[in-house]
């Protein structure tokens, strides 16, 4: 049994779709106010709980031997802050797992993340890499770089599908190997039943490193068109983007996160998506993200 908390998410969704698909025994820890309905329509086992209520965590970690989270507070708000949810709630979870004897824990984490890093969230990862290590768990754990449906397609296919200037932070100069949501999913679910993920930190990127220029030739190529583009010094408000992401855009702007993805990838089969693919089945589903 396979344990998935973060399920209703985007990224949890496909994951514990694509295991149920596969014919794995799959348990969702959901919240009752929760869409679930199509989960347990899949033939997901429900269970209802909390990252915040520990005896939750303990009753749904009970008889599974693998633990996969995608839970975090990134599209959340009220009182799923970093601090109840993506340190101590995920540090719970691991504690859970660990007391119930669980064979494989699965931490999506984020690229070079660091303990002492000024933004919350980051260092609340980091930690929590470093409780998971320490657990006595058999682990993995997912290190995936900025994904294209968060950042490329908010940031630049949003004010373009939208005929609005775009935004840059900075000079636009600096390179990400973004990668598509789908493609973390594809990671997970291969790496959850391999032996060579066990104890085991995975970068996970793109086909492509792109600087934000590179982003916008690819909406200019696929829209045909040229796009207006506007620069504004980090830190400063971008128009259309949560206050919240501000800090992280203008962090982006102070390193290059290029390497080779492609190692992993075809280690555990996994197909990288380039971003004008993922631009062009978002264009054709009417919007500028899934």
């Amino acid at each position: 049994m396979i344990l998935v908390v973060g399920a209703t998410g985007r990224l949890g969704g496909t994951i514990a779709g694509r295991l149920l698909q596969q014919g794995e025994q799959v348990r969702a820890l959901v919240r009752s106010e929760s869409n679930h309905a199509t989960l347990a329509e899949r033939g997901a086992h429900i269970v209802f709980g909390d990252l915040r209520d520990a005896a939750s965590l303990e009753a749904a970690c009970r008889g599974c031997d693998r633990v996969i989270t995608t839970a975090n507070s990134a599209r959340r708000s009220g009182a799923d802050t970093v601090d109840t949810v993506d340190r101590d709630g995920t540090r719970g979870l691991i504690d859970a797992a660990a007391h119930a004897g669980v064979r494989q824990f699965m931490y999506t984490s984020v690229l070079g993340v660091d303990p002492a890093s000024p933004v919350p969230f980051l260092a609340a990862k980091a930690q929590n890499e470093a409780h998971l290590r320490a657990s006595g768990l058999s682990w993995t754990i997912l290190a995936p770089n900025a994904f294209m449906e968060s950042w490329p397609l908010m940031v630049v296919g949003m004010p373009a599908t939208m005929g609005q200037p775009v935004t840059l932070v900075g000079s636009g100069h600096r390179r990400h190997t973004f990668v598509a949501e789908a493609d973390v999913a594809a990671f997970a679910v291969a790496a959850i039943t391999d032996a060579r993920a066990r104890d085991r930190h995975i970068p996970i990127g793109g086909p492509d490193a792109l600087s934000w220029r590179d982003v916008v030739a690819v909406y200019e190529r696929v829209l045909g068109r040229s796009l207006e583009v506007r620069f504004v010094a980090p830190g400063e408000a971008v128009p259309g983007i949560p206050p919240a992401v501000t800090p992280l855009l203008a962090a982006m702007e102070t390193y290059d996160t290029v390497f080779d993805a492609a190692a992993a990838a075809d280690e555990f089969g996994v197909m990288l998506t380039p971003l004008e693919a993922l631009v062009r089945q978002s264009l054709a589903a009417g919007g500028s993200s899934h």
